[in-house]
């Protein structure tokens, strides 16, 4: 019986913590390859979002000629997940967005930015996370969270009575960064999803 192929799913290394997310693709049995031009996305079976600065990411992104590229394969159904940063740029409406600030949408949710307060309020937390038998580690650095979603979004876990983890179809988000941690069950479970569209 033949081995299935590892799906090769990019991380967008325009900031944030790539290495990590690439990583923990790697642990999850995918080939993991950085994305910072519109050729390398046309290469990739999925994508990663990292944390970072979403304002900053937006900028970058339409700097980098991946704005439209990016938005044109989510739409197309590409599986995409966002953890942090990534999270917010998959939203389709940002509650109190910067000046100029867009997203990549793929999502319908409204999403807070830094509701979980400033880079000095940091912190771990166990989440349980549908789908995943055991609490997932969650690092939580100036983290958003969903304020509503719409009817074809799952709410995949719950922190502190705020939503931290959705899935709408292919695309998938938390508000937290698992790569930090060394658990790799949820990049895992993107793998999964990327396998799946093949």
């Amino acid at each position: 019986m033949s081995t299935p192929v590892s799906p090769v799913i990019g991380v967008l290394a325009l900031q944030g913590d790539v290495r990590e997310h690439l990583i923990a693709l790697a642990a999850a049995d995918a080939v993991a390859r950085p994305v910072r031009r519109p050729e390398e996305l046309a290469e990739v079976d999925g994508l990663v979002l990292p944390g970072g600065e979403s304002t900053t990411i937006s900028k970058l992104a339409v700097l980098f000629g991946l704005m439209e590229p990016l938005r044109e394969r989510i739409a197309g159904g590409m599986p995409v997940y966002g953890t942090c940063a990534g999270l917010i740029m998959l939203a389709d409406k940002i509650l109190d967005p910067r000046s100029g600030q867009e997203t990549f949408g793929g999502i319908d949710m409204i999403v807070r930015r830094n509701a979980f307060g400033r880079q000095n309020e940091s912190f771990e937390a166990g989440v349980t996370v549908a789908g995943i038998d055991t609490p997932v580690e969650g690092v939580f650095i100036r983290a958003p969270w969903v304020e509503s979603v719409g009817a074809e979004v799952e709410v995949l876990a719950e922190h502190d009575g705020h939503i931290v983890a959705v899935r709408q179809g292919r695309a998938l988000a938390t508000s937290f960064h698992p790569e930090l941690t060394g658990d790799h069950r949820i990049h895992e479970l993107f793998v999964d999803m990327v396998r799946a569209e093949r």
